[in-house]
C-alpha cells in the first residue's frame, strides 16, 4: 500500500510580493511587514524566507544563509540509539496532534517562544488547509515530542519543535 499526500487547498491571491532571498541583509532580515496569510505564508517559504516575530517590530521576515538542509538519507542514526529506540515504547504519527505540538512548541518554559498569538493561528490555517504538517512523538498516550513545519513540494521546513523527555 501506498501513502498518499493530499494536495493541499489554494492558499489564495497573493496581495504581497517579497524580495529575492538574496536582498537579505547582514542580520538575514528580507523585509518587513506583509500579513500571515496562507497566501503570503506560503510564497514566503517556497522563496525560502519565513517570519520571526520581535517584540516592538513590525513582522520582519529572514532567509539566513547559509540554511541547515538535512538531505534524504542523510541522518546517521548510531548503532547505540537503533538500539534504543528498539527498546522504547515511542511510537510516531504524522499529523495526528498539530494543535498539540504547535501548543507544546508555544510552551517551552525558560525558553521563551517566537510563535505568537498571530502566528500560532496561521500555522492553525495552513494545518487545517494541507500546508502545514507535524510529526508527532508519543509514549503510550502521552505526547512527549514533535515537530511542525511547512510542506512544500519535496521540502520539509521544520519550524519548531519541543519534547518532554530525553
Amino acid at each position: 500500500m501506498t501513502d498518499v499526500t493530499p494536495v493541499p487547498q489554494d492558499p489564495g491571491p497573493l496581495r504581497w510580493s517579497m524580495p529575492p532571498a538574496s536582498s537579505a541583509d547582514d542580520n538575514d532580515v528580507v523585509g518587513v511587514g506583509a500579513d500571515l496569510a496562507p497566501s503570503t505564508m506560503v510564497a514566503a517559504y517556497r522563496q525560502g524566507i519565513f517570519p520571526w516575530p520581535h517584540d516592538d517590530l513590525p513582522l520582519p521576515w529572514f532567509s539566513p544563509d547559509p540554511r541547515a538542509v538535512i538531505p534524504c538519507g542523510g541522518v546517521h542514526v548510531s548503532r547505540s540509539l537503533r538500539r534504543t529506540l528498539r527498546r522504547s515504547r515511542w511510537t510516531t504519527t504524522v499529523d495526528r496532534a498539530s494543535f498539540d505540538v504547535l501548543a507544546g512548541c508555544r510552551d517551552r518554559p525558560g525558553e521563551g517562544t517566537w510563535i505568537t498569538d498571530e502566528l500560532a493561528a496561521a500555522y492553525g490555517r495552513l494545518f487545517t488547509m494541507g500546508w502545514a504538517h507535524t510529526v508527532e512523538v508519543w509514549d503510550g498516550d502521552d505526547l512527549v515530542g514533535g515537530i511542525l513545519g511547512l510542506l512544500l513540494g519535496g521540502i520539509f521546513t521544520g519550524e519548531s519543535m519541543f519534547h518532554r523527555r530525553s
